[in-house]
This record gives C-alpha cells, sequence and structure tokens, in this order.
C-alpha cells in the first residue's frame, strides 16, 4: 500500500495546511481560454489568444482615456430617489442601498473631465454591474449635465454605454430620460460640439434607443451585443428565425448602425482621432 502514503509520492505538506489558490488570480474566457489575471490587465482586459473582451466598469474606462489616469468627476454625489415607493421582491430603496455598498458607485453612471491626448475631454461611462446599468433619472440627469459641461466650455463628449435598458423601478421617470438626453445632444449637434458615442457588452433597451445610436460618430468594441429588445424577446414577437450573429456589433456595422469596431487596446487614439477628422483638427501623435 506505499502508493497510498503521502511521503512516498512526494507530497510533505499536511492536509490541514494546504491552501486553496486565492481567487481574482486567472480568467476563462467564454472560448476557454485560461489568463493570468495580471497579464489580462495589463492588456486592457482583453484576452491575448482570443481577442475576447472582458466587461469592465468607469474605472477601467477612465484609466484607459484619460491622460496618467487624471480626471475631475463630475456630479459625484447625485442618487436615486423613489418617488413611486416602489417595491417588488425587495424595497427600490434597499436595492439601491445594496447596490451602492457593493459597488462603491453612486448610481449607474459616472461622468469626468479631463485630458485625453492632451485636450480636454467630458466623459460619461455606464457600470453594469449597478443594477444591470439600468438607465433611471439619475443616469438621464448626469449625462444631461455632462452635455452642459460641453457647451458651456465647448469640450467634446463622450459616452461609453452598457446597460441592459430602463430601470423598470422608476418606470415613466425612466423612459423620460431617452428624451431628456436626446434633446441635451441636440443642442450639442446645434453647437457643433463633437459626440462620439461608444457602445460596448451590452447596450440594449432604452440606452439604445436614445443617445448610445446619436454619436457624430457610433462606434463599438469587437462581439459586443447591442440591439433594442433581446434576441429571444425579437424571435417571439417575429415568429421569425433571427441571422447569424444577430446583434453583434459585427452584424450592426455591416448593415448600417454603426461607423467602426475599434478594438480597447485602441480606442484612446482612435477616438482622438475621430475627434480631430470632426473638428478639422491635425492628427495628434
Amino acid at each position: 500500500m506505499a502508493w497510498f502514503k503521502r511521503t512516498q509520492k512526494g507530497i510533505q505538506t499536511p492536509t490541514e495546511e494546504k491552501k486553496d489558490v486565492p481567487k481574482g488570480l486567472w480568467y476563462k474566457s467564454p472560448t476557454g481560454k485560461i489568463v493570468d489575471a495580471e497579464q489580462l490587465e495589463k492588456n486592457f482586459y482583453v484576452s491575448p489568444e482570443d481577442g475576447y473582451h472582458v466587461r469592465i466598469g468607469s474605472h477601467e474606462y477612465f484609466k484607459i482615456l484619460f491622460d496618467n489616469n487624471q480626471f475631475t468627476e463630475l456630479d459625484k454625489d447625485i442618487t436615486s430617489k423613489d418617488p413611486l415607493d416602489f417595491e417588488d421582491t425587495t424595497k427600490y430603496t434597499d436595492r439601491l442601498k445594496a447596490a451602492q455598498e457593493k459597488t462603491g458607485l453612486s448610481d449607474a453612471v459616472r461622468t469626468a473631465v479631463g485630458k485625453s491626448k492632451g485636450k480636454d475631454l467630458v466623459v460619461a461611462c455606464m457600470d453594469f454591474k449597478f443594477i444591470g446599468g439600468s438607465m433611471g433619472s439619475v443616469v438621464g440627469e448626469k449625462i444631461a449635465r455632462a452635455a452642459d459641461y460641453s457647451l458651456a466650455h465647448n469640450v467634446p463628449l463622450v459616452i461609453i454605454s452598457k446597460s441592459g435598458g430602463a430601470r423598470m423601478m422608476e418606470a415613466a421617470l425612466s423612459l423620460m430620460q431617452l428624451a431628456k438626453t436626446s434633446a441635451k445632444l441636440a443642442q450639442l449637434h446645434d453647437a457643433k460640439i463633437p459626440y462620439i458615442s461608444l457602445c460596448t457588452d451590452p447596450t440594449t433597451g432604452g440606452t439604445t434607443a436614445s443617445f448610445a445610436m446619436l454619436g457624430d460618430i457610433n462606434i463599438s468594441e469587437p462581439g459586443a451585443l447591442i440591439g433594442f429588445a433581446g434576441p429571444r424577446v425579437v424571435k417571439d414577437t417575429t415568429g421569425q428565425d433571427l441571422p447569424k450573429d444577430f446583434q453583434t456589433a459585427e452584424f450592426l456595422k455591416e448593415h448600417g448602425f454603426l461607423d467602426f469596431i475599434t478594438p480597447r487596446s485602441e480606442l484612446k487614439d482612435k477616438i482622438n482621432q475621430y475627434l480631430d477628422l470632426i473638428l478639422n483638427q491635425p492628427l495628434r501623435a
């Protein structure tokens, strides 16, 4: 029975002293590729073997877009109220509090201004981990105020969408944000201030039906899911089989809904290049 003895197999560590591998050291992409977490971060959270773009939030996008990760956050402390006294499986106020404690965010979007390639840029970035990136009154208000800042200071605006759609707990108040944000972006258009929309995975619902598709240039990361209703709902409603890769960024670009698909590693350079083209300025190195 020597095979049964741990010492004879070269295993010297007692069972009670063995430790599990800490969580977060490795990432497994949907295609099964295993990536070291540190390597993944250095590669802009893109799996180097299969190009899969891992979902990230405002913290990571601000670091990518702003020079030296230096920026001033706008309207940081705005939070949602509960005008409808909404309750389903739990109270809306409790759901908000839990999301804030879990994420460290005040709501599903952060807005900031800083330098990108040496020039001022306003960025509004949604966070999917806050109640699915749902668009409520705070999201609409912060995007509207970001547009106001762009208007007042003549600074281009970038909105990074990552959303499951309107926030049902705010009902019609949530739907009103579609018109509100669209009106503000129309003011930017009239003032000839560039607005670039970046759609990431997923961009759906009222977000797609409003500001996500109103950019002077609409771009996306590779493989992002973009649409109004989900594929299952569309199929059930129409009774039709959907085309292959329906609602992927590549499908939408092929059919004219997107202008460009930009890998995350090129995002900062490409956004600034697009802005220079819109403003008819010399391209920045």
